[in-house]
């Protein structure tokens, strides 16, 4: 990194791009508010401490030289990240009129954001949202890399020293068949019950996968070789009679699917994981991010016993 001090200015920049568009000094003075014989002063100064000739003049024309297309094609470049730049300034000031990017898990993101997305546009209406929606671990390298804002994912995970506000507290309920022995019983579950039971879950690479794993484990239930890549793929197997399974009480309305399958909830403390947002620490957006968290828990969806499928809840 160069820390020499430079003998050109942005104003100049500007100066040589808008003669080289417009191919007029006159215009190019009119279009950057300045008169003419101070723009054209500039430029020359500038062609000066370069030591190079940007533009061909005569009474008739300005044309820019080879070596003007190359300047003028980098002092673009030059001028954009400066807006961009003013851009990230404004937004400290205002963030709830730029652009904020969140990274998202999927084993929330079909599930949450139909009811986030039409909350956080009417509180926010000036904010452009931007989703990314990838596992836990390529999300907190993104965030730590300054590529996204914040996450929304369960703070369970091996998540580090992070900024957090919590959502909601999301439980996990038992899928089964309904012929299972394990949907007989009208009264909550207990871990205990899933003793030698076949549990499906989701590959170790899901935070919500890896819970269930640890679940399964204490209440030594027979961990399935299986290993989905989704939910919706995890109860399809289920229906299909090959074990039974833990959804995120958030994922019920969208993946019980199936007529033949049966949702029990669990007796407290039972399992479950915790939704938060998180962001890194001395965030100038942290105020910002603390609004926008506040806004997503008013709108997180009131799962009622009634919208879980089946007869034995």
């Amino acid at each position: 990194m160069n820390f020499a001090p430079y003998s050109f200015s942005l104003r100049q920049l500007q100066y040589v791009v808008a003669v080289a568009e417009l191919l007029s000094f006159n215009r190019a003075a009119d279009e950057c508010r300045v008169a003419q014989p101070s723009l054209s002063a500039q430029v020359a100064e500038l062609e000066r401490v370069l030591g190079v000739q940007l533009f061909e003049r005569d009474r008739r024309s300005v044309i820019p030289t080879a070596a003007g297309r190359d300047f003028v094609e980098r002092a673009r470049l030059v001028l954009h990240e400066s807006d961009a730049l003013v851009e990230v300034a404004q937004r400290c000031l205002d963030p709830f009129s730029g652009t904020l990017r969140f990274g998202v898990i999927p084993t929330i993101a079909p599930y949450l954001l139909p009811h986030l997305t039409p909350a956080l546009h009417a509180a926010y209406p000036k904010l452009t949202l931007i989703w990314l929606e990838n596992k836990t671990q390529l999300l907190m390298h993104l965030l730590r890399n300054r590529e996204i804002d914040a996450a929304l994912l369960a703070l369970e995970a091996d998540i580090g020293d992070v900024e957090r506000d919590v959502i909601a507290k999301d439980p996990f309920v038992l899928v089964a068949p309904i012929e299972s022995s394990l949907m007989t019983k009208q009264k909550p579950a207990r871990a205990s019950e899933l003793h030698d039971a076949v549990v499906l879950v989701l590959e170790d690479e899901h935070c919500f996968g890896q819970q269930a794993v640890e679940f399964c484990a204490r209440a030594k239930a027979k961990d399935h070789e299986f290993r989905g890549t989704s939910l919706a793929t995890v109860v399809s197997m289920v229906a299909g009679g090959t074990g039974v399974t833990l959804l995120p009480e958030l994922a019920v309305a969208n993946e019980l699917k199936f007529d033949n399958l049966r949702v029990r909830r669990f007796a407290e403390p039972g399992a479950a994981r915790t939704i938060g947002l998180v962001w890194r620490k001395k965030s100038p957006l942290a105020p910002a991010l603390h609004k926008v968290a506040a806004t997503m828990c008013r709108a997180y969806p009131k799962i009622q016993k009634s919208n879980l499928r089946g007869k034995n809840q």
